[in-house]
């Protein structure tokens, strides 16, 4: 029998403990091993127990649920942490992450939802550790050459994420000649298939996907790429928003694992919000592109995606990116480094006309205007990430030297 996942219920209201054990308890895959009252009674019972998976309440007397899971981020690591709370804001989700919790659940919740977030997590964690003991080959073995996964992200809409996206994927399949496939992470609302004027029938992650949860091979994933004339392989997302539902975050996991063994690079367009398939991009991510502007209210989600990237372990394989790089804009380049704390690892230029003319026709700027800066830009963009030229560390530390006109916080 596969090993059981471990659960750990913290709830000060008995009732809810009780209730979800017996719940948790019809799961064959899952033992509730404990539960406790208290953030100080889960903390101790954690570092005996070490489960896999904590249930946190995030509203407790003696110590709360995101203090807790902050101390338990560094004293009992193995164990990921759902936080529970009947308060859904968005305050409240950046909290519970940056503490170090995994998923967040609003009360009340469904017992599928509480199961399958048990499951996902548990899963996520384990194929991350799975990954880290891979990466050491054995003695007197090559390691396996896989390609390098760039997940293309940015906190906020708007910013050009997806232009970026198809523009540095087709630059690398042409002018650096490697094998690339890019995918539309964003699964109701789509633009690649618009950008690249691709429109294919039944062709996109939905069939894909839905097609691996009924059995199909894993090597059936080439069959759902759709080819552009420049050489470059695509993944469309759905043709409609309600599609997106079924594609689950287990699957998209195994296309991006699939698509590694199969390119040398996987440009992926994620959303522009968290949820578990996107943090189950980033988590499998090589790279993570992060795009701004030069804009206050992009620098400020921009600020806090750092503080939850850091918690949540990506800190090292963000490259910013800043985009619409205009300093008459009133914002220097200079200012946002300071106000986020990290220097900026590349920028592209603004040039709304070439940009806007491509998106237009559904022809990469990149293809109908070689020679302009902004292709110039994208193309040593590319560069960098296909040779995984990394910036020195000292190279990201910005020196905080009070509050300037950006330090909300």
């Amino acid at each position: 029998m596969a090993d059981r996942i471990r659960v750990l219920i913290v709830d000060d209201i008995p009732e809810t403990r009780d209730h979800l054990s017996k719940l948790l308890g019809f799961e064959p895959d899952i033992e509730v091993v404990g539960a406790a009252a208290s953030g100080t009674e889960a903390i101790a019972q954690a570092t005996k127990l070490l489960p896999d998976v904590i249930l946190m309440d995030i509203n407790m007397p003696d110590m709360d649920g995101i203090t807790a899971t902050e101390r338990l981020s560094s004293q009992v690591p193995s164990a990921a942490v759902v936080m529970m709370s009947v308060q859904g804001e968005a305050d409240y989700l950046r909290r519970s992450m940056l503490a170090g919790a995994r998923e967040f659940l609003v009360k009340p919740f469904s017992s599928d939802e509480l199961t399958a977030s048990v499951r996902q997590l548990y899963s996520r964690e384990k194929e991350k550790a799975g990954r880290a003991v891979a990466t050491v080959a054995p003695h007197g073995a090559e390691p396996p050459e896989l390609g390098s996964v760039v997940a293309v992200f940015s906190p906020k809409g708007g910013v050009g994420r997806t232009t970026i996206a198809v523009n540095l994927a087709v630059i690398a399949a042409t002018e650096l000649e490697k094998k690339v496939v890019l995918v539309d992470g964003s699964f109701q609302f789509g633009d690649v298939a618009v950008l690249l004027n691709l429109n294919p029938k039944d062709k996109s992650m939905f069939e894909l996907v839905s097609d691996l949860e009924a059995g199909g091979d894993i090597d059936s994933v080439d069959t759902y790429t759709v080819t552009h004339s420049s050489g470059l392989h695509v993944i469309l997302a759905p043709p409609s928003p309600e599609m997106a539902d079924a594609i689950t975050p287990a699957g998209v996991k195994r296309v991006v694992e699939a698509l590694r063994q199969r390119y040398d690079v996987v440009v992926i367009d994620c959303a522009a919000w968290f949820n578990d398939t996107t943090l189950g991009i980033l988590d499998v991510a090589d790279i993570v592109l992060t795009v701004l502007t030069l804009e206050i209210t992009s620098i400020k989600n921009i600020r806090l995606f750092l503080e939850v990237a850091e918690k949540l372990g990506y800190d090292d394989k963000i490259r910013l990116v800043l985009n619409r790089a205009d300093t008459t804009l009133g914002i220097r380049v200079a200012d946002v480094e300071h106000s986020i704390g990290r220097k900026v690892d590349n920028t592209i230029v603004s040039d709304g006309r070439a940009v806007v003319y491509a998106l237009n026709r559904g022809v990469p700027f990149v293809l109908s205007n070689r020679e302009a800066q902004v292709s110039q830009d994208v193309f040593r963009l590319a560069t960098a990430i296909t040779t995984n030229q990394q910036p020195r560390e000292e190279d990201h530390k910005v020196t905080q030297k009070g509050k300037s006109l950006f330090a909300w916080r």
